[in-house]
């Protein structure tokens, strides 16, 4: 069995060898013995245990609530775990300088937390007159990630502004921010075909994103914030419906990982990723997406 101290951010596990011992004993008829030459064994055979009692390759629950802010183009409320996003795509007739003239459009994105989204108040980046270089990666990461599955030259010339706004974070706020703006993405660009403005979707695949880690040893499918912030290894995957990567974050927080973990990591991404595809696609089934 084991154990952790609840509510400590960087407690290491406590191991109940007395407890497992017991078990084995009276249950398994595995002989007890004193030696700890033998801790080791018994060590890599317990079980692994999650603080919401997910299964190490589960997400966590997901709902995505379309059509949540109405006088949006496009936008979702994406719930992941008790993280939640209000994603919306906002379509504006014009593109940057940079991109005049080129007869092809643009995809941009700005992020931003409440102040209370987290366990204490962060004061508004606006009251600090600037924004966080944090801010500036997680915008800049869902704005490439929508352009590696929209076609600029049929989207023409004009920009769809991607806002992800978290009213309450438990980890993964990046990962459900391009997860959901990529619906409202969707959903806008749906009702620019509805008008007449566009005669498809111009959505090559579907992307989405997940959060892998590796914990206590354990890889961990979709960390939440009490996980994240003790994991030894932080890795972001954004991939497509086609199985594609698009950006992969990974950083060895506390310990380094080898070929072995990496492949684990990567296959409970690929996992995660689609079936948060299987959500977005319910959501936009009557969106007719290039092909």
């Amino acid at each position: 069995m084991l154990l952790r101290q609840a509510g400590s951010s960087g407690a290491q596990p406590v191991v109940c060898y007395c407890v497992d011992y017991i078990f084995r004993y009276i249950y398994c008829q595995i002989p007890v013995t004193e030696n700890p030459k033998h801790l080791g064994d018994l060590q890599s055979g317990l079980m692994f245990y999650r603080s919401d009692n997910r299964s190490p390759d589960q997400l966590r629950p997901i709902k995505i609530t379309p059509d949540f802010i109405t006088t949006a183009e496009g936008s979702v409320l994406i719930e992941v775990g008790n993280t939640r996003v209000i994603c919306t795509a906002s379509v504006d007739e014009v593109v940057p300088q940079f991109m005049r003239n080129t007869g092809k459009g643009w995809v941009s994105s700005e992020y931003s937390m409440l102040p209370r989204s987290t366990l204490t108040r962060t004061p508004r980046e606006a009251s600090k007159g600037r924004q966080s270089g944090r801010t500036h990666e997680i915008q800049r990461l869902i704005g490439r990630s929508l352009r590696a599955v929209t076609d600029l030259v049929k989207l023409g010339e004009r920009t769809i502004w991607i806002d992800c706004d978290v009213i309450q974070a438990d980890g993964g706020t990046r990962t459900a921010s391009i997860t959901g703006a990529f619906v409202a993405l969707g959903l806008a660009l749906g009702k620019l075909v509805e008008a007449g403005t566009l005669p498809a979707v111009p959505l090559r695949d579907f992307v989405a994103a997940v959060s892998v880690g590796i914990v206590d040893g354990e890889v961990l499918l979709d960390l939440a914030y009490e996980e994240d912030s003790r994991a030894d290894v932080d890795m972001n995957f954004v991939m497509t419906a086609g199985g594609k990567m698009v950006e992969l974050q990974a950083t060895a927080e506390h310990q380094v990982f080898d070929d072995q973990q990496l492949a684990k990591m990567i296959t409970f991404a690929r996992k995660g990723v689609q079936e948060l595809i299987v959500q977005q696609a319910t959501l936009l089934d009557k969106v007719h997406m290039q092909r």
